[in-house]
């Protein structure tokens, strides 16, 4: 009977943190891709085919299993809606994808990492822009988003601007990352300047990405095909950037049996099919900031896992800003599980919604003050003073 109520307590305990959950395995996956995409790009893979070949992957991965399990369910396509996933493929896959590499090309994996932290303050923003976010200051779940967010974009900074003495790890003192150009240290350099430009055009594609997906969820409620048709739109969009960028060099299309084909496979597989399927379920339950609110998390692992599995230097700098990021996450996420616990004990009033059924309810009562041989009745709305008005006007004319 205790093992019961024991499985019992912690099947309970996952079902009410699903989305948690599901968001932190997320960005394990992010991360992961990170490294692999960073390995690939420093042997001489093209990012512009890199991101052809991870949407044709997500495509094909998804394609089979949006068909036959959102059949029915799936609405119809119209102009309109087909308009909006082009919009959302554009800047997920051009702006975000696309650029994002290729500052991460010219700076380095925990560097593009800690600059992508600037992504749930652009997009709490942008959700307040498209009322997609309440933005009521006096309540407590909503101060603490706030300061949240930018506790959490100081942290990313400071890990970006202070490096501070290194840290000696296992491997890491005396070794550098074999994927970090030497530029990276020096932030005067031109090509990390360029590559930071690069990734805040990225950051903001990434937060549009988000707020466009919940737009489109509403008209499009099909979290699978909708992830299929980005991938594939995407797809196309960058196949027709990749031709003219790399019209020079028809060689850069070939794959090897190395991390260039395994990147491609799992940034395609976890990172779009996955990942855009999955954010989708949670961003109709939870809103896009929370999704985001989790991303400084990813930079934590990868800048972890860089350290252990790539010898990458480990700066104080980086802890501090992880700690304070890791706070800022945490006041964001305590606000949102606030706001929706609030919403989830307020029972709607009898009263309020009697009330509004009366505003809209049509009731005949008998003129008064007319001729008495006028026996004609009169339709008012309750709650309604301009019907009123238009009935009484309607029998005047009639009773003239």
């Amino acid at each position: 009977m205790g093992a019961m109520g024991c499985c019992k307590k912690v099947y309970e305990w996952v079902c009410n943190r699903k989305a948690y959950l599901i968001i932190l395995s997320l960005q394990f996956g992010s991360a992961g891709m990170y490294l692999i995409t960073m390995d690939a790009l420093n042997k001489g893979m093209s990012h512009y085919v890199f991101v052809v070949y991870r949407n044709v992957i997500a495509t094909l991965t998804l394609a089979p299993f949006a068909f036959f399990l959102e059949r029915k369910v799936r609405p119809k396509m119209t102009p309109r809606i087909f308009s909006e996933i082009m919009a959302v493929a554009f800047v997920e896959i051009i702006l975000d994808q696309c650029f994002t590499f290729l500052g991460m090309k010219l700076t380095s994996a925990s560097f593009a990492s800690a600059v992508m932290n600037s992504v749930p303050s652009i997009t709490f923003v942008l959700a307040i822009i498209f009322r997609l976010e309440r933005m009521k200051i006096k309540e407590i779940g909503c101060l603490a988003k706030v300061i949240g967010t930018v506790v959490s974009l100081g942290g990313a900074f400071l890990m970006t601007l202070y490096k501070g003495p290194v840290v000696n790890v296992t491997g890491s003192s005396s070794a550098t990352h074999v994927g970090q150009p030497e530029n990276v240290n020096d932030p005067t350099g031109s090509q990390w300047l360029f590559g930071a430009c690069f990734l805040l055009i990225g950051c903001a594609g990434f937060s549009a990405f988000y707020i466009l997906q919940a737009i489109t969820l509403r008209k499009y409620p099909a979290e699978m095909s909708l992830a299929t048709w980005i991938c594939f739109v995407g797809a196309l969009q960058s196949t027709a950037v990749t031709i003219f960028m790399e019209r020079k060099d028809p060689h850069a299309w070939s794959l090897g049996l190395d991390s260039r084909l395994f990147a491609s496979a799992y940034a395609g597989i976890v990172t779009s099919a996955i990942q855009f399927y999955v954010q989708g379920l949670v961003i109709k339950t939870t809103g896009p900031v929370f999704v985001t609110a989790f991303n400084p998390l990813r930079m934590i692992i990868v800048t972890a896992l860089a350290c252990i599995l790539l010898s990458e230097k480990l700066h104080l700098g980086s802890i501090i800003g992880g700690v304070v990021v890791v706070i800022g996450l945490y006041l964001v996420v305590w606000g949102k599980a606030k706001e929706q616990k609030r919403m989830n004990l307020m029972p709607p009033s009898p009263e309020k919604d009697t009330l509004q059924g009366q505003m809209h309810l049509p009731v005949t009562v008998p003129r008064i003050g007319d001729c008495a041989e006028n026996k004609a009745d009169e339709l008012v709305i309750i709650g309604d003073k301009t019907s009123h008005l238009e009935a009484t006007r309607s029998s005047s004319a009639e009773s003239q």
